[in-house]
């Protein structure tokens, strides 16, 4: 959240920045854009599929997501697979999925016709979802390396997600977006890679003033009760939020839904108040809910019956002062190897603990619909 937006009271629910809900701020869906070299595109898209699910079932209402996957053919496995497992199982009726293309990794000088083919195949069958209005969700994975390796017509592309349906979120990841995609997103973010003097495996960081950490945090959750399912075995997924406290955000109907499809799986507490925490102006109980989450995630960590735990927005409490560092450090360098740590959120000063994550991607805001007035929405937007 920028120092520069101004704290408004919003809908009843407490001091906070202008909320769009209860209005029809999302009556015209966005078209999103995650590229970069970092990780955290897919799973983004994958977070934002369990949010719209989450709020399809809050609100009612049949939520239909088509997942397709270019550049994506048998032969290898991928990071989301066990997500998309987790969200086909958990989510039934509600979840197509479509892949494309082959498994191995060419250059444009190597593509074949059939990876033209594959690739034009995928497309009309995008065309024909999106034409036909009957998803809330059109996630079109690895669509932007499609489009730099000269696969597809992009003049087409754009023009079909120009005309999109209203309320059709149309979700387009993977490197090398063109300069064509972008113009036309609402939103854009770029994963950004940042390596490390070392780094220990299962420590993943997701900051930056761009979108996707939280929605990247949720889709780990997915990969890790997806590997439990295909293994047989118990993956149990801990949520910990900090700074949210209060009701209305938007994850919570995400989590809501995780936990109803896998109620013996998924544990979620959040702390903090339902008020924005400024630096300087920080009250006690700040510090005493801070605590409170922290001494359950260090259980938690240290435990070992979880196999994810997700850290969310601990970054800036720590930034605020609300938590000290070498705790955290400590706890970390102590964890299950096979417990894996996520932590989330953006931060001025970079703590201690992010040289110890082996995975560490800066979301880089580059364009986002608020700058065309659109409001923002609690625990979407910051």
């Amino acid at each position: 959240m920028s120092s520069t937006q101004t704290p408004q009271r919003g809908t009843g629910r407490g001091i906070g920045i202008r909320t769009a809900a209860g209005s029809d701020e999302r009556a015209h869906g966005q078209l999103h854009v995650y590229d970069g070299d970092g990780k955290g595109k897919s799973q983004a898209a994958l977070g934002v599929v369990l949010r719209t699910i989450g709020l399809g079932i809050c609100e009612q209402k049949r939520t239909r997501v088509l997942l397709l996957r270019f550049l994506k053919g048998p032969g290898r496995a991928y990071d989301e697979d066990a997500a998309i497992e987790a969200l086909q199982q958990g989510f039934p009726h509600l979840i197509d999925q479509v892949r494309t293309g082959r498994g191995d990794f060419f250059s444009a000088e190597e593509a074949t016709r059939f990876d033209r083919q594959e690739a034009q195949r995928g497309w009309d069958i995008a065309k024909g979802a999106i034409a036909s209005d009957l998803y809330s969700v059109v996630v079109l994975d690895e669509l932007n390396p499609v489009l730099d390796l000269g696969l597809l017509d992009i003049e087409d592309v754009a023009r079909t997600l120009a005309a999109k349906p209203d309320g059709m979120e149309v979700i387009c990841t993977g490197r090398g977006a063109p300069r064509q995609l972008v113009q036309l997103a609402d939103l854009h973010s770029e994963m950004r890679a940042h390596q490390g003097p070392g780094g220990l495996e299962g420590v993943e960081i997701y900051t930056g003033e761009g979108k996707g950490k939280s929605t990247s945090a949720l889709g780990k959750g997915l990969q890790a009760i997806g590997r439990g399912i295909s293994q047989d075995k118990s993956h149990r997924v801990l949520i910990l939020q900090w700074l949210k406290g209060g009701a209305g955000y938007t994850e919570d109907a995400a989590i809501a839904a995780l936990r109803e499809s896998y109620p013996h799986l998924v544990d979620h507490l959040r702390s903090g108040r339902d008020a924005i925490v400024w630096r300087g102006q920080q009250q006690p109980i700040d510090y005493v809910e801070a605590e409170r989450a922290w001494e359950i995630a260090r259980a938690a960590i240290s435990s070992g019956l979880y196999k994810t735990v997700i850290l969310d927005e601990i970054n800036p409490t720590v930034d605020l002062e609300l938590l000290p560092v070498e705790p955290i450090v400590q706890t970390l360098l102590r964890k299950p190897a096979e417990t894996e740590v996520i932590l989330t959120g953006r931060c001025k000063n970079r703590p201690a603990y992010f040289d110890l994550a082996s995975v560490h991607s800066e979301m880089v805001c580059h364009k986002h619909y608020a700058e065309r007035g659109v409001d923002l929405k609690r625990g979407v937007d910051y």
